[in-house]
Formats: structure tokens, sequence, C-alpha cells
């Protein structure tokens, strides 16, 4: 359907016409971003995730999500006896803020994404409860093979001082069209 052909459609529903309830639905067209081929990708292509400030809450999230019950994760007097300001995220809680899910890039590898194949991560500084942190996904391979091809995307994390708090690589499969 032609999105000339929609807009009429939309006028007809705001003037009430009836026909305009015989126009079909598609879920699967219902898309926030429109996906694309890997030959599309461009290696310096930027994905900004939005920012988010660590909770309690995500703290009491990822300990009940993993299992990991060492109080420097939620303990508070037990991380000031160990020298830490407050709560101190787990690795796994800042990495989880780079998930290409949380912007577009998901969106658009979408049709042609095959797998998830690895990921790698260094953790730089700390991570404390009331820190806001500001993903953002660069591509950085974009290498073809025969019927597939392999998204490189380096992640990094900054909190709101402007330090890097985790650097990583993510590597997606994607099919060939």
């Amino acid at each position: 359907m032609s999105n000339e052909r929609d807009v009429g459609n939309v006028s007809r529903v705001a003037r009430g016409d009836e026909r305009a309830a015989d126009i079909a639905f598609d879920p699967g067209a219902h898309r926030p971003h429109a996906p694309r081929p890997f030959s599309a990708f461009r290696v310096g292509e930027t994905f900004h995730i939005p920012s988010r400030t660590v909770t309690s809450a995500h703290f009491a999230a990822f300990q009940m999500a993993s299992g990991d019950n060492h109080p420097i994760h939620y303990d508070v007097e037990h991380c000031r006896r160990h020298g830490h300001p407050g709560l101190l995220a787990h690795g796994f809680q800042v990495l989880i803020q780079s998930c290409a899910g949380a912007c577009a890039l998901a969106f658009v590898m979408e049709d042609d994404l095959v797998g998830f194949l690895e990921q790698s991560s260094q953790f730089l500084k700390p991570v404390y409860e009331g820190d806001t942190l500001y993903p953002r996904l660069t591509i950085a391979d974009v290498i073809p093979q025969r019927t597939t091809g392999v998204l490189g995307v380096a992640s990094v994390i900054h909190n709101q001082r402007g330090e890097v708090v985790m650097r990583g690589t993510q590597r997606y499969l994607m099919r060939l069209r």
C-alpha cells in the first residue's frame, strides 16, 4: 500500500468514512525503523541508546535475574566498608545497557539477522547506584562472506561525568541478499 493511499485513508477515517474500516491492518508492517540489508551498513555509523540512571530497582532486578547474591551489589553498608560510596553495579549489569535492541540497530538488522555471535567487554570505571549511563554502538566492521556477513559493532558506555565505564565489541551474523 502506498503512502499516498495511507494518507487518503487516514483522512477518510478522520471524517468517519466507513469504507476506511475495510483497510486491513498488517502487524508485520508496524515497524519503528525500516529494515535494511547487510550491504547498507557503513563503518562509522553510530546508534545511540537512550541514557538511563541506574536505580535500586535495576540492582534488585539484576540480582533476581542473575542469582548473583554477593553483598557488594545489594548491601550498601558492605560496600562502604569496602571503600565504595554505594551499591556497585555488576559488570554484566553495565554490559546489558549496550543491548542493540535498546536502539534502532536491532530493528534495522531485523530481517537479515541470523544471530548474535559474540561479545567482549572491558569494564574501565565503577558504576554506582545513581550514575547515569550513555551507551553508544558504532559499526566497526562489515565483513561479507559467501552467503552471510558479519557485522562488527563497537560498544562504549560513558557516565554522567563523561568517563568511559565500559568498552567492548559485539558481532552479529547476517544474511546477504
